[in-house]
């Protein structure tokens, strides 16, 4: 028996902690707000911990086999210093360490951030838009957020459905995204990396399927990589067969792909849609199979989506499309 239960903890104990680690989790912390907030979980859990063992102990105390008759004088100490005086005291302390940590928890933006991305939630998908503070043009894409390491980025977090919101449990706390209101959160990689960022408000019947990738990057990379979000596709790409497939199904009526007729703003901007590490807001991989089974099924892949399905193009047709999306780099 004691066999069996030693093997359960250790069991336990180890699923647990496999749980603390990777790209979504709060106590593997890859930002400075992050970083405070799993400090934060790990001074709360040592007190826990230190109440639950002095509590263990009274129990061990009251229940052994020789017992002692105590005064009301001594019961009275007992109720007074450990259920009343030892609870109060530990939890004002814990309290005034966790409004000490607030303000490098959630930071005010500042004046003049380095940078600004716009971020609205979307049944069931990110519509992103960089607004860079030194100038040039605002560059916008969807499911995929670039930042660069060891600067303040703010982002301005708006819906115009329901409420969602925004976390990226690895860099820092959530804000709530709520219709005709506009919440700011500043948050700081302090190292490169890869994380995912997830809806952490039900907001409908794909709120699982609503994620999003997270690169932290330095900024050598990042300007690299937002200076080719800003071009449009090449002159090639919009005379291709599936470029025709895609003005003919009118998929530009939702879609926008810069450099060509393409102008379609209520779904995701796709002109550099082949970049993106997955499609359908961070759920399958950006693989030309998955593209094409997204294209056919929307509604199977993400319930309750509002991308019509096409599953009555010729395979040639579907074909092209897909080879012409894949291309958008």
């Amino acid at each position: 028996m004691t066999r069996a239960l030693t093997l359960f903890s250790c069991t336990s104990l180890s699923i647990a902690l496999a749980a603390c680690t990777g790209r979504q989790s709060a106590l593997a912390p890859g930002g400075v707000e992050a970083a405070a907030v799993a400090h934060l979980f790990w001074v709360m859990l040592t007190g826990a911990a230190l109440v639950w063992l002095a509590v263990m102990m009274l129990v061990l105390y009251a229940g052994r086999s020789r017992r002692r008759v105590h005064s009301h004088e001594t019961g009275g100490r007992l109720i007074l210093w450990g259920g009343a005086v030892f609870p109060v005291v530990t939890l004002t302390l814990l309290l005034a360490y966790g409004l000490w940590l607030m303000p490098s928890i959630r930071p005010l933006a500042e004046e003049d951030p380095g940078l600004r991305i716009e971020v609205s939630g979307e049944r069931f998908w990110w519509r992103v838009r960089y607004v860079p503070m030194a100038g040039g043009p605002p560059v916008e894409t969807a499911n995929d957020i670039r930042i660069p390491v060891g600067e303040r980025v703010e982002f301005v977090l708006t819906s115009p459905d329901v409420i969602h919101s925004f976390w990226i449990p690895p860099l820092g706390g959530k804000m709530d995204m709520i219709p005709g209101r506009t919440n700011r959160l500043t948050l700081e990689a302090d190292r490169p990396g890869s994380h995912r960022g997830v809806c952490a408000e039900f907001c409908g019947t794909s709120h699982a399927l609503m994620a999003f990738t997270v690169e932290a990057m330095e900024r050598e990379a990042f300007d690299t990589w937002l200076k080719g979000q800003a071009r449009p596709v090449a002159a090639e790409q919009a005379q291709a067969r599936g470029h025709d497939v895609f003005m003919a199904q009118g998929c530009n009526a939702c879609h926008t792909i810069r450099g060509t007729e393409a102008n379609g703003v209520i779904g995701p901007d796709l002109t550099h849609l082949a970049d993106r590490p997955t499609l359908a807001a961070g759920i399958i991989p950006n693989e030309p199979d998955a593209l094409a089974r997204f294209i056919r099924e929307p509604d199977w892949v993400k319930p309750d989506v509002h991308m019509p399905g096409y599953g009555m193009l010729p395979d040639a047709d579907l074909d092209a499309l897909v080879a012409y999306l894949g291309s958008l780099r």
